[in-house]
């Protein structure tokens, strides 16, 4: 068996503090069976030391943006280009709209998330869209800059079938986090039920968002499993078969990306 932590944010986790260094970080997943992780950049300013800092791990992919929620400065959109041509950067992302906690800055957000669409298509690497009460704007802005060009993940889903199945149709996938294992979850959990398994990741977004059981932790990829423990009993597969599938749905997307 092997797991896949499709999005999580190594470089952010308390080191020094909650967790003792990188490389025990990726021990513990290890021995919980998660052998590759993508690590996900939030701004251009943090991303070179969060190349470096993953240097070493080999199972350690990386993707490159500006998260919608870290719209100052904005985005140069020529360093985008040069950072994601960076032969580590398997995505684009995240990007994408949260009108949950920034609904004021819409306007900026939706240029960026066009600006990282266009720069995914030049490259021709898929995307990581991060959506929050912003289902309309992300579905029309994929659709009006052809998102389906690239694919990739509408991650930490927490929004309604009918956008998922919206996603799917423009060739995305969906991630699902420790978010599903929560007890006022429950709608959320009847959409997992309904999505394919062929169209499933499994995530951590770590440090954020631990499942349960280990609510109130700082969030480590180890803890995938426990998501993807809850997402197969969701499913009525066994945690053997819904980490094969999740994890071959992870390299058929990120195809750069070599196990």
């Amino acid at each position: 068996m092997l797991l896949v932590d499709s999005h999580c944010h190594l470089d952010r986790l308390s080191y020094g503090d909650k967790q003792s260094d990188m490389a025990s970080v990726l021990a513990k997943a290890k021995a919980q069976e998660v052998g590759y992780f993508l690590c996900v950049s939030v701004t251009q300013q943090q991303f070179p030391s969060m190349l470096q800092a993953i240097a070493p791990y080999p199972q350690v992919f990386a993707s490159c943006g500006v998260h919608p929620l870290n719209q100052e400065p904005g985005v140069d959109v020529d360093l985008l280009r040069r950072q994601a041509a960076d032969p580590r950067v398997v995505a684009i992302g995240e990007t994408g709209l949260d009108y949950y906690y920034s609904p004021e800055n819409k306007t900026v957000q939706q240029e960026s998330f066009r600006q990282h669409i266009r720069v995914a298509r030049e490259l021709g690497k898929p995307l990581i869209i991060h959506t929050r009460d912003a289902q309309v704007d992300t579905l029309r802005i994929m659709a009006e800059e052809g998102a389906d060009q690239v694919g990739g993940v509408l991650h930490c889903f927490t929004e309604s079938l009918e956008m998922a199945e919206a996603a799917m149709a423009m060739g995305f996938y969906i991630s699902i986090s420790g978010i599903a294992t929560f007890r006022n979850a429950k709608a959320l959990q009847e959409v997992v039920r309904a999505l394919p398994l062929e169209r499933l990741l499994v995530e951590t977004d770590a440090p954020y968002l631990a499942p349960v059981p280990h609510r109130g932790k700082e969030n480590e990829p180890a803890f995938v499993r426990d998501v993807a423990q809850f997402v197969a009993d969701l499913k009525e597969v066994t945690l053997t078969e819904l980490a094969d599938v999740t994890s071959r749905n992870f390299f058929a997307l990120f195809s750069l990306a070599k196990p």
